[in-house]
């Protein structure tokens, strides 16, 4: 597949994903290749590798096994914060902070064909975001995931839902308890760690919250009209 086509069939999927978890290399402290397999039948589209703890090498082993298990399941894999590892390891992409190496840097070393995302945690920072394929918008809710980021709540999400340019997941502590307040502010994909990873049933966790997410239906950009 050339590179244009790669690329093109990577943002045709993220336009159509709705359910993205967040996960180490054991999620729950269980085997990766058995709770993406769960989630990925309860309706996750996208998962990302998030390990702060591992040295490049050893993410990057970690990267190959989970870019596997996600070919075998249909769902697009994200690295967080390592570009090279992402662009070594086959990922589809790579997420970034605030505080991470520039969105420009990074898009020049992996070249078109890789996704990427960026958190933003205010109204300025989702209005100034620079040309990403995706936006993180969070936290939502108070998450020991992000202990020093005070919760944003959903106004953060009423404001991306009306000004972001491209598509955005809701994050931070969402779970089936208050999926659907966030879903009324106005998002129509989230991403989410400890509902579905912590989950004792990964799949039927994962279905709630699908269920409960709208069809995507406007073109990422357009205001809610």
């Amino acid at each position: 597949m050339s590179t244009i086509a790669l690329a093109a069939q990577r943002r045709e999927r993220l336009a159509a994903a709705r359910l993205y978890l967040v996960c180490d290399g054991a999620p729950g402290g269980r085997e990766l290749a058995l709770v993406l397999s769960d989630a990925a039948a309860g309706g996750v589209d996208v998962v990302q590798l998030r390990e702060k703890r591992l040295g490049d090498e050893e993410l990057l082993a970690l990267t190959h096994t989970a870019r596997a298990i996600c070919d075998a399941l249909g769902l697009l894999l994200i690295v967080n914060d390592r570009p090279l590892v992402a662009l070594r390891g086959r990922a589809d992409g790579v997420h970034l902070g605030q505080d991470d190496e520039s969105v420009a840097a990074v898009r020049e070393q992996l070249g078109p064909e890789l996704l990427i995302g960026l958190s933003t945690h205010s109204p300025a920072e989702v209005d100034a975001a620079p040309p990403v394929d995706y936006i993180g918008v969070g936290p939502v809710y108070a998450t020991p995931t992000k202990p020093s980021r005070p919760a944003v709540g959903p106004a953060l999400i009423r404001h991306a839902a009306a000004h972001a340019k491209v598509p955005f997941f809701a994050i931070g502590g969402i779970d089936s308890t208050n999926v659907a307040e966030v879903v009324a502010a106005g998002a129509e994909r989230i991403a989410v760690v400890r509902a579905i990873a912590e989950a004792a049933d990964p799949r039927s966790a994962a279905r709630r919250l699908r269920d409960a997410l709208p069809p995507t239906h406007r073109a990422d950009g357009d205001a809610p009209g």
